[in-house]
């Protein structure tokens, strides 16, 4: 197949994936990193066990009104004794994210693979001002939280092998195992984007293709993903997700592989009690550069992803993330 002809292919399978994953583009958690490793993709060989470690880092505080800078973030509190959104609650000014996770496959056959993403740390760290506007406005850094977060349990099936083109389909479940109820130094439940959990099972579906250029060393990928939130007992449900990547990448010598990848990311609002939540639902476009490291032995590898933003679009006033960094390693028993 010509380079022309599999170029082609891939922008159709990015327009399919495009209307049947929504309308627009769609990380882990409120900001964590959503792009494609090239090591939690494919399937993994019968009767063998891929484990993934990774960390990842992304800090938000750059203050959005919609596309534009904006000087003052203002947040709704949800005050769940109350069953009240309370708008312009407080100031936001910083959110720092943190997510170690372990991911794991284990190859039923050779086209099957039973999947598991285990989220060991889960952390944020957070700083706003209460009570904005009110003579008991003060400074807060103590609304983040750590824990374990919401475990996702699925299959992986390779749909479509041949030798130069891969297409990979995932059906997952998250469950609600992570803490989405902790409580702030008044006693108050917090806020739940900031929870290490959601407590709602919610249902992720994916496809993903990549096509090889013969021995030339490039390869092309699109991928595509939608999860749907559930509600959790607290009558909080977090806006569905839309995930639209594509890039290439390029491998030189015998262990280094390069990738330029564009990831797209869309979240609907946030409802409560049936009412939508203002300052929630974003669309952040993301582009990434990469690095993969073969070891000598070829079933160990280490990678390296920095994603820079270069469209970010938030309803109301939110924060929105910065540079975010991802590194780990990948390796196959």
């Amino acid at each position: 197949m010509s380079f022309k002809s599999s170029a082609r292919l891939i922008v159709l399978a990015a327009v399919v994936l495009f209307a049947f994953f929504g309308e627009s583009f769609a990380t882990c958690g409120s900001a964590n990193c959503f792009l494609i490793t090239g090591t939690q993709e494919g399937v993994a060989e019968k009767g063998r066990v891929v484990l993934d470690l990774s960390f990842r880092y992304v800090p938000q505080d750059r203050r959005l009104d919609g596309r534009d800078g904006t000087d003052e973030v203002l947040a709704p509190a949800i005050d769940f004794d109350s069953e009240a959104i309370v708008p312009d609650h407080h100031r936001e000014i910083e959110t720092l994210n943190e997510l170690v996770q372990v991911d794991l496959a284990w190859g039923v056959s050779a086209r099957l693979s039973v999947t598991a993403a285990l989220p060991l740390l889960n952390h944020r760290y957070h700083e706003h001002f209460d009570d904005v506007g009110t003579p008991e406005e003060a400074f807060s850094n103590s609304a983040g939280t750590t824990g374990f977060g919401d475990l996702r349990l699925g299959v992986r099936q390779a749909l479509l092998v041949r030798p130069q083109d891969l297409l990979v389909g995932s059906l997952s479940v998250e469950l609600p195992t992570g803490p989405y109820r902790l409580r702030d130094d008044e006693g108050a439940i917090g806020e739940p984007t900031l929870m290490p959990g959601s407590g709602s099972t919610d249902l992720v579906l994916a496809l993903h293709y990549a096509h090889v250029w013969g021995e030339s060393g490039w390869e092309g990928f699109v991928s595509g993903g939608w999860k749907r939130s559930g509600r959790n007992p607290l009558e909080y449900r977090m806006g569905d997700e839309r995930l639209l990547n594509a890039g290439l990448e390029r491998r030189v010598g015998a262990g280094f592989t390069w990738s330029l990848q564009i990831n797209g990311r869309s979240t609907g609002r946030d409802d409560y009690l049936g009412e939508s939540v203002p300052s929630t639902g974003a669309l952040l476009v993301n582009l990434t550069p990469g690095l993969r490291v073969m070891a000598r032995e070829g079933e160990t590898t280490f990678y390296l992803f920095a994603q820079v933003p270069v469209f970010q679009d938030v309803n109301e006033a939110q924060l929105a993330p910065r540079l975010g960094l991802l590194l780990g390693f990948s390796k196959a028993f």
